[in-house]
Order: structure tokens, then C-alpha cells, then sequence
């Protein structure tokens, strides 16, 4: 009698609910370890200091607590906080405008177009693309004091404006998501190779537009080296180093502050407003973000 291959019938419950446990528990990990410190930090604005580090941790404060926290917080160097906001505001949507005027353009000129030195300006793309942001800081300074740009707002803008990576997801884009036969179409209707981009190919690359656009501003919001090295007075601080500055105020970690001191509460409460605008940009835009990142999963 030849031996069945199939599974005995009570092992697959077995295996089932062992699958499901593995689910469980990895799906509990990333719950401890990333939706509970959020929590924490949103629960946190909500108390005294003295509330934050006797109850507890999980535990919501009160809405007079929120209340003075945010009033102590506006009322540190004169409402400081909303001009670093304004600031990075600023800052962020100049280099998203110049971002998707230099890296669209790019993207499809590696993609579609064949010139001299076209795979070195890739590779090139793509070694400055990977290289982390903290290298190029130094090399960045010196050429922006090259130019007597230090402590202006260009010498933010400029350096995040020439976004590598948003170039690399432009060419990817249409390397595999546009046909290449409908541009050559165009081509051979007489179409000069400005019109095909514009009239043809950028209508079809709303969802990379919107990628680049996404990615281009999280990373123009977040940035905190290149901004605490470039600007030298805190009315140009953007909010990351903002945050920052709010840090060294706090008396746990900084004793000798005296009058300006900044509670812990009021530090919860400037994060959760740093994060905001992320935040908002990404719920407006994820239904763009995901037929971006899908457009490109398969060639025609």
C-alpha cells in the first residue's frame, strides 16, 4: 500500500492556529514598537511634568494641562515655535516647486533620450543618491561659502532642490510604466521632443509627480543637520532644529537654563506639532502615493 502524501486532518488546525499566533505576535511587535510611543508622545502634551513621570505612562492628562502646555510653549522667545513652522513652510515648498522642475525633466531625459555621458550621469545619480545626507553636509558648506550664501535661506533650499532620488523614481517611472511606441508616435507626428514631454508624458506621470513631490518635502521638513550647520540665528531655524533648541531648554537634561526653561510636556507638544504637517500632507496625498509606487510594479 503506497503512503499517502496528504497531511493527517488533525495537524492542519494545528498549523493554522500556529500561523496565526506567529501573525499575532509579529503584528504585536510592531504595535509595542511603533504605535506605542506614539501614543505615548500624544498622551504626553496632555500633563504636568509632575503628571508625566508619576501616573501612568498610557494614562490621559487633562485638557487645561494641554491647554497651559501650549501656552508656555507659543509663549517661549516670543511664539518662536509658529515662526520656525513658518519657516519650514517656506523652505519646504520652494524646494518642492524647484525639486519638480529639475527632477521630472531629468528623469525622463535618462529615461527616453540617448546622449553622450548618459549612463555616468546615472550612475552618478545614483552613488550621490545613496550616500548619506551627514557626508555631504561638509562638501555642501564650502561650496555654499563659496558663493557667500551662509545664513540665508538659499543655502537650504538649493542643496535639497537637487533631489537625486526623486530623479532615480522619475526614471524607473518611465522606463517601465510609458510606453515608449505612444512617444514615438508623437515623434513621428511631428511633435518636438519638448511637446511629447509635455503634452504627453508628464499628463501620464501624475503619480510619480505626486511621489517625488511627497518624498521631496518629507525629507526638505525633516532635515535637521544641513539647517543647524548653515543658519547661525534661531529666527531662520526651520522647526527640526527648533526642536532641538527647545531640547537643551529642558532642566532634566540641561540644569543651568534657568528662566527659559522649557517642561517636558511642552517639548511632547512642540514634537506632535513638528509632525503635523507630515502628517496631513500624507493623508491627503496616499491615494496618489500608492498608484505611484504600483505604477512602475510591471513593464508593458
Amino acid at each position: 500500500m503506497s503512503r499517502s502524501h496528504h497531511q493527517p486532518p488533525h495537524r492542519r488546525p494545528v498549523r493554522r492556529l500556529a500561523s496565526r499566533l506567529l501573525t499575532g505576535s509579529v503584528l504585536a511587535g510592531f504595535l509595542a514598537f511603533f504605535v506605542l510611543p506614539v501614543l505615548w508622545l500624544v498622551l504626553a502634551a496632555t500633563k504636568t511634568d509632575q503628571q508625566l513621570v508619576h501616573d501612568n505612562p498610557l494614562s490621559f492628562g487633562s485638557f487645561h494641562a494641554l491647554k497651559a502646555n501650549w501656552d508656555a510653549l507659543t509663549a517661549f522667545q516670543d511664539n518662536a515655535v509658529m515662526q520656525w513652522l513658518g519657516n519650514s513652510a517656506l523652505y519646504a515648498v520652494i524646494s518642492l516647486v524647484i525639486t519638480l522642475g529639475v527632477a521630472i525633466p531629468a528623469g525622463y531625459a535618462l529615461a527616453m533620450t540617448e546622449f553622450r555621458g548618459r549612463h555616468t550621469l546615472l550612475v552618478a545619480t545614483l552613488v550621490v543618491m545613496l550616500m548619506p545626507n551627514a557626508t555631504l553636509v561638509v562638501p555642501l558648506f564650502l561650496e555654499i561659502n563659496a558663493v557667500h550664501l551662509i545664513g540665508t535661506m538659499w543655502s537650504i533650499i538649493l542643496p535639497y532642490s537637487f533631489y537625486p532620488f526623486g530623479v532615480y523614481l522619475t526614471y524607473i517611472y518611465f522606463t517601465t510604466a510609458v510606453p515608449k511606441d505612444l512617444l514615438a508616435a508623437a515623434r513621428m507626428d511631428g511633435c518636438s521632443e519638448f511637446r511629447v514631454f509635455w503634452h504627453i508624458a508628464l499628463p501620464l506621470a501624475t503619480p510619480v509627480i505626486a511621489l517625488v513631490g511627497f518624498f521631496s518635502f518629507v525629507a526638505n521638513w525633516t532635515n535637521y543637520f544641513l539647517p543647524y550647520v548653515m543658519l547661525p540665528e534661531s529666527s531662520q531655524m526651520p522647526i527640526q532644529v527648533g526642536v532641538g533648541s527647545l531640547l537643551s531648554n529642558v532642566p532634566s537634561f540641561n540644569p543651568a537654563v534657568g528662566t527659559l526653561a522649557i517642561e517636558r510636556p511642552q517639548l511632547a507638544l512642540a514634537t506632535l506639532v513638528a509632525i503635523t504637517p507630515v502628517l496631513i500632507v500624507f493623508l491627503f496625498a496616499q491615494r496618489f502615493l500608492v498608484s505611484g509606487m504600483l505604477a512602475g510594479a510591471t513593464k508593458e
